[in-house]
């Protein structure tokens, strides 16, 4: 055989061609290379905590539910501005909110969360259940997935790791729901006027950069295979 040039037990790889398997190896490496996995690692989510929820749901969006499921239709990105991971975690961990947002105790008790919190090393965290209310845009947590990014600050700006999980992430979302738009937290007053959009106050609104229009240009280029709807233009 003028292929023979691999023997293992039982003559398992006589007769492989040789530029056969080397293609075939940097198949599998390459494939290695793009495999992600997501830690989980969840935040308090109690009886105070579904409580707030539901009732967030109701107080907000007039929804009166029985339990604070959501039917994912968007995925929002953000960044957390602050610094380290252990921090952005401890800002998400406990039901109620900390004493630093008193921009928006008023409107509700329940503390700001998300789905998601990737670290600047590119580490994806998943923090509550994908089909359960996080309190992390306005207006359209009934319907929208969160992505938070530790950093976003000038000394922590978002790295390319963490650009790199967010689009494996969206990826592994829009596979798995019915997503219709993947939005920056920057874009979200764009829905005022949309269907998905649900705010009862008029004057309920926070004016948000994160994560910026760079960011959202590099994900939607390279998620554009699933062709997500255009954001409206107000």
């Amino acid at each position: 055989m003028p292929y023979r040039w691999i023997h293992y037990q039982n003559n398992l790889y006589e007769g492989i061609n040789p530029s056969c398997f080397i293609v075939a190896l940097f198949l599998i490496l390459g494939s290695c290379t793009t495999q992600r996995s997501i830690v989980d690692k969840p935040i308090i989510f109690n009886e105070q905590r579904t409580a707030l929820t539901k009732e967030y749901l109701k107080q907000r969006y007039n929804l009166n539910q029985d339990t604070p499921k959501i039917l994912p239709k968007m995925i929002v990105l953000h960044w957390t501005a602050i610094p380290t991971f252990e921090k952005s975690f401890e800002a998400f961990l406990v039901p109620t909110l900390p004493n630093w947002r008193p921009d928006i105790e008023s409107v509700s008790g329940l503390n700001v969360s998300s789905h998601f919190l990737v670290d600047r090393d590119g580490t994806i965290y998943r923090l509550m259940p994908e089909t359960t209310m996080a309190r992390h845009v306005i207006g359209l947590n009934h319907c929208a997935l969160g992505i938070e990014n530790v950093g976003g600050t000038e000394d922590t700006p978002l790295t390319r790791k963490q650009r790199r999980a967010n689009i494996w992430l969206v990826k592994y979302l829009a596979s798995k729901y019915g997503i219709d738009y993947v939005i920056g937290h920057h874009e979200y007053t764009r829905f005022e006027n949309h269907p998905l959009w649900l705010e009862v106050d008029e004057g309920y609104r926070t004016t948000k950069t994160d994560p910026g229009p760079e960011f959202m240009k590099k994900v939607r280029s390279a998620t554009k295979k699933f062709n997500f709807k255009s954001i409206p233009n107000q």
